[in-house]
């Protein structure tokens, strides 16, 4: 597996950190839980040593105002809106980060599905 190197923060510049791995946090409408778990477990994410189907999620309150132009899973165009979603959090190898967002955006119900990708630092 190729090692994307970069600077750990708060490390010494000169010390090296190397990322193999990546947090994925997706918010979803607690309607497509099932759905975008079922997407990420099938492309790889969540698998941790001798586990798999590793995964942490909570409701949150989430807030957005659809713009003119946009196609709102839910909503109005031009009103704030604020519902309850999930905030679902796995990991990833750095190749399989690619399939594990394909497959959560196949499934994902929003036109513009907020999903976040942070570096895992394994410090050297």
């Amino acid at each position: 597996m190729a090692r994307n190197v970069v600077g750990a923060p708060g490390d010494n510049p000169a010390r090296l950190a190397h990322v193999e791995r990546l947090k994925v946090e997706v918010l979803v409408p607690d309607t497509h839980v099932e759905a975008v778990l079922a997407a990420l477990h099938a492309a790889g994410a969540g698998a941790i040593g001798s586990y798999d189907h590793c995964v942490s999620s909570w409701r949150v309150d989430g807030r957005w105002r659809p713009l003119p132009g946009s196609s709102p899973y839910l909503g109005q165009i031009g009103a704030v809106m604020h519902g309850s979603e999930t905030k679902i959090e796995s990991i990833c190898d750095v190749d399989q980060v690619r399939g594990v967002v394909d497959a959560v955006r196949a499934v994902h119900p929003y036109e513009e599905p907020v999903i976040h990708l942070l570096p895992l630092y394994d410090l050297a």
